[in-house]
């Protein structure tokens, strides 16, 4: 059993608490037109038109298949800006034990390990072996998620179980808008909201702010959620355009500013104790 993984950041402290090594899959099930890392949302299809513009040719083609050397790799991107299919060729298969390798060099370094993407729970049953070998190592366990895969099915009864806590994203309360925000309806994600709550697994809720949603009704309607679980804690995170598709770009304006944020934070406030975090 192995997973792709297109990167490996060993010391994280924005990815839960303390500090932490994030494992970023390859691939999700989600299309978010301001996606960051929107080369993380496909796997590599092997069209080959990186190879032509690799400036220390670190990539080749051979019988078909797109390879990378990591060795002579300067990590310039340029594969990455020329790539039409939101993907990357700086891509790496791991077995669980390769991971478990690159978790044990670094172990006593970190509080624990935190996988995403892409999506991370499109590897759950990867991610469930992973995760009980990291436990045994006194690590804590996190995994930050769209909420895109119903968690509440039975085939991932283990996978929750031994997750220590889920970070989710709220992209949008309207199902239309999140729909026209990532290709996806919301209702299971919104059902994950409340099963993880229930289930006392979550450790931090977070919606971004753009010009597409109806921030203001996202989130005033996961704060009423939320104010029955005073210990989740809940980002608002202001849009940035940073790793965004220059097609998308224009989208998004105009951009939010502080005062929004601070005054969307304010209302959140009268309906929830829960801490509230800026960005």
């Amino acid at each position: 059993m192995y997973a792709v993984v297109n990167n490996i950041i060993k010391f994280s402290n924005v990815d839960g608490p303390g500090n932490r090594m994030a494992v970023f899959f390859q691939g999700c099930n989600f299309r978010c037109i301001y996606c960051h890392n929107p080369e993380t949302i496909h796997l590599c299809n092997n069209c080959g038109e990186c190879v032509k513009v690799c400036p220390v040719r670190a990539l080749t083609r051979e019988d078909g298949i797109v390879k990378w050397d990591k060795k002579i790799c300067v990590d310039c991107d340029e594969c990455i800006k020329t790539c039409r299919f939101f993907s990357s060729p700086k891509t790496e298969k791991y077995t669980v034990a390769d991971l478990l390798k690159e978790t044990e060099k670094i172990k006593i370094f970190i509080q624990g390990v935190t996988v995403s993407g892409g999506e991370a729970t499109l590897n759950a049953h990867f991610i469930t072996e992973f995760f009980k070998e990291v436990k045994k190592m006194n690590l804590s366990v996190f995994v930050d998620t769209n909420g895109g895969i119903d968690l509440s099915l039975e085939e991932y009864k283990e996978f929750v179980g031994v997750t220590d806590k889920f970070m989710l994203d709220i992209k949008a309360w309207d199902s239309t808008e999140h729909k026209e925000l990532t290709g996806a309806d919301n209702e299971i994600v919104l059902k994950n909201l409340r099963f993880l709550l229930e289930k006392n697994k979550m450790y931090e809720v977070r919606t971004v702010v753009n010009s597409m949603i109806n921030a203001k009704e996202t989130i005033m309607k996961t704060a009423e959620i939320l104010k029955d679980y005073p210990d989740v804690r809940y980002k608002i995170i202001a849009y940035r355009h940073f790793g965004v598709k220059e097609e998308f770009k224009e989208k998004f304006h105009p951009l939010p500013n502080i005062k929004d944020l601070e005054k969307l934070k304010s209302e959140a406030e009268k309906i929830m104790k829960n801490e509230i975090i800026l960005l």
